[in-house]
This record gives C-alpha cells, sequence and structure tokens, in this order.
C-alpha cells in the first residue's frame, strides 16, 4: 500500500507514521507536512532514512504539490491541521484555510485520481460540551455543536468530507478521537507544557476551577485504531475513538505533580478562555462492537511513561529547544497572557 500521509511532522501523525512503519515494513509512506511552528521533523530522525519512507514539504492547500503527490498513492491519511484552540480563538484564519480549505484540496485530488480510500482524522470537540451528569457519551449520530474555531472548522472539513462520500461516492471514512498524550506532542497542550513547566519549576496555568473534563487516550492506542480503520473501516462512516479515561485538568495536573514530585503550589488558576467546553465524553461501541478495537494501554503507567519521555527528552532535541528559541512560542504566550487578562471572563 502507498500512503499519503499529511501532517506526518505533528504530534499524532508523526506517531502514526512510525507505527505504520513498523507493523507494515512494505508499505509506502509519504509525509507531506508545511512545517510550521507545531511540525518538527526531529519527531522522525529513526525513519527518515527508510527506503520506504519520503518527507516532502508542503501545504495541503497546494493544488500541484498535492496532485504531484496524490496521482502515485493509494490512500490518504489527513493529520494535517491547525488544532489549538487557544490559537484559534486569537487567529481563527488559518484555522478556515488549513482544516477546511486544505481538506478540500485532498478531497479533489481523491476524486481526481480515484484513491482507494481517504481516512479524515477529526476530532471529539465537533461535538461540543456534554452535560457532567450524562451517563453516555456522544455517539457518531449525535449532532455537532462546535464551540470555537478551532472546533468549527474540524465540523465543517467533516461535513465537507461527507458531502464528497454522498455526491461522488468517495471512499471516505472518518475517525474522532478523545484527547490524545504521549510522546512528541508540542508543549502548548496541557500535558506536555505541564510536565515541562513542572520540570522546570515554573507556574502551571489552570483554567478557571479546573473541573473541565477531558477523556484521555494514549497515542499508541489510537494509532492502533486509524489502523483498524483504515484496513476495515466501513466506506462512508465514523468512527468515535476514546480511552475512557476522563480526569477533571485538575485531577489531570495533581497526578502529573505527584509523578515528578513537584508541590501543588505550582498550580496558577488563571482566567478561564471563552467558550471552555465543559466536559467532553464519547460513546465507542461502535468501533468496538463492528471492529474490534479496544484500548491497550493503561493509562497511569501510559501517562508515567510519557512524563518521563519529556524528562528525558530535555536539552537533546527536544522541549527545551523549543521553548527557550522558538518565537513564535514565546510570541504565542504572550498573546495568550495578555488575551487572558484583557478578558471579562
Amino acid at each position: 500500500m502507498r500512503i499519503l500521509i499529511t501532517g506526518g511532522a505533528g504530534f499524532i501523525g508523526s506517531n502514526f507514521i512510525r507505527y505504520i512503519l513498523s507493523k507494515y515494513p512494505n508499505y509506502r509512506v509519504i509525509n507531506l507536512d508545511k512545517l510550521t511552528y507545531a511540525g518538527n521533523l526531529e519527531n522522525l530522525r529513526d525513519v527518515e532514512k527508510r527506503k520506504n519512507y519520503k518527507f516532502v514539504k508542503g501545504d495541503i492547500c497546494n493544488k500541484r504539490i498535492v496532485d504531484n503527490i496524490a496521482k502515485d498513492v493509494d490512500v490518504i491519511i489527513n493529520f494535517a491541521a491547525e488544532t489549538h484552540v487557544d490559537r484559534s480563538i486569537l487567529g481563527p484564519d488559518s484555522f478556515i484555510r488549513t482544516d477546511i480549505y486544505g481538506t478540500y484540496v485532498l478531497l479533489e485530488a481523491a476524486k481526481k485520481f480515484r484513491l482507494e480510500r481517504c481516512v479524515q482524522i477529526s476530532t471529539d470537540e465537533v461535538y461540543g460540551s456534554i452535560s457532567p451528569d450524562a451517563r453516555a457519551g456522544f455517539n457518531e449520530n449525535s449532532p455537532l455543536e462546535p464551540n470555537s474555531p478551532y472546533a468549527a472548522s474540524k465540523a465543517s472539513a467533516d461535513l465537507l468530507v461527507h458531502s464528497y462520500f454522498v455526491t461522488y461516492k468517495l471512499p471516505v471514512i472518518i475517525t474522532r478521537s478523545s484527547n490524545n498524550f504521549g510522546p512528541y506532542q508540542y508543549p502548548e497542550k496541557i500535558i506536555p507544557l505541564f510536565v515541562t513547566n513542572a520540570l522546570e519549576n515554573k507556574p502551571l496555568p489552570l483554567y478557571g476551577d479546573g473541573k473541565n473534563i477531558r477523556d484521555w487516550l494514549c497515542v499508541w492506542d489510537n494509532c492502533h485504531a486509524i489502523d483498524i480503520v483504515l484496513h476495515k473501516g466501513k466506506l462512508g462512516e465514523i468512527y468515535n475513538v476514546a480511552g475512557g479515561n476522563e480526569l477533571t485538568n485538575l485531577e489531570l495536573t495533581e497526578k502529573i505533580l505527584k509523578i515528578l514530585k513537584k508541590p501543588k503550589n505550582l498550580i496558577k488558576y488563571v482566567p478561564d478562555r471563552p467558550g471552555h467546553d465543559r466536559r467532553y465524553s464519547l460513546d465507542c461501541t461502535k468501533i468496538r462492537n463492528e471492529l474490534g478495537w479496544t484500548p491497550g494501554y493503561n493509562f497511569s503507567q501510559a501517562l508515567e511513561k510519557t512524563v518521563e519521555w519529556y524528562k528525558s527528552h530535555q536539552g537533546r532535541i527536544w522541549w527545551k529547544k523549543i521553548k527557550q528559541k522558538q518565537k513564535d512560542y514565546q510570541e504565542f504566550y504572550k498573546k495568550q497572557y495578555q488575551f487572558k487578562t484583557n478578558s471579562k471572563s
């Protein structure tokens, strides 16, 4: 199988490339990535010299580049996206362009070259917030009610993907996963940010009362789910993927501090962000019953391994290099702080 993986230098994409090359050594993978702030080729140093792997720097919004690659592959898996909610609040334009228009370009290429399958990687955030008292999570037929520009851009892309299945019979599948965690995650998301801040004895900025609830999915389990969907998923379908590990952000923060043996006084409560969803929860009955997927990693053990990874990847090639030298990182947090202090929420 010849696979075009977009956004493969990012967090989930790079983990999936490593997973797929290890499991299917005869597959050929082309990684198309624009290398924005969160794209990092250091994530793939251990596979970059493999003969069945190729990196192409480029934008999924560029039809010429996409067509040039798509004509020689069988499958597209689209990880490429702007994903950080805070950034989408500060500036939605890049989210609209990449997440919606970029998906359109990929769909057109798949249609033009009659590809065998396209897998769109989406998010639980498209469903919006669910009541803290709800017993069952959102299922694949739940209405889409996104509450941030990021979530709205992903929901829009999902609807576009669905329309291509209905209108053009394009062989598409959508996966919607809960919050992923693991190695190689850019240190703006809560787990890598809080781990790296704690290692430097810096404050851990916790939004609001810290009681927003998220379900946590080990990225390796998500890679396994995407693999199953790629090979066995029914065309035109949507599959929710979640770890079944719902925690408040405060509970998660305390777990991180306990692993690192750091004091709780590092927690700094900051004003909540606008439109902050209270709880995400997914019903994964469909992928479990129809495709036989179940999460294989124990949450506590996987979290400890993730924390240990960031401890062992400080100065050599990873997060200290990012946090200390990348101007984009520093400028984003400066804007984020100004935004929060000017907010009435």
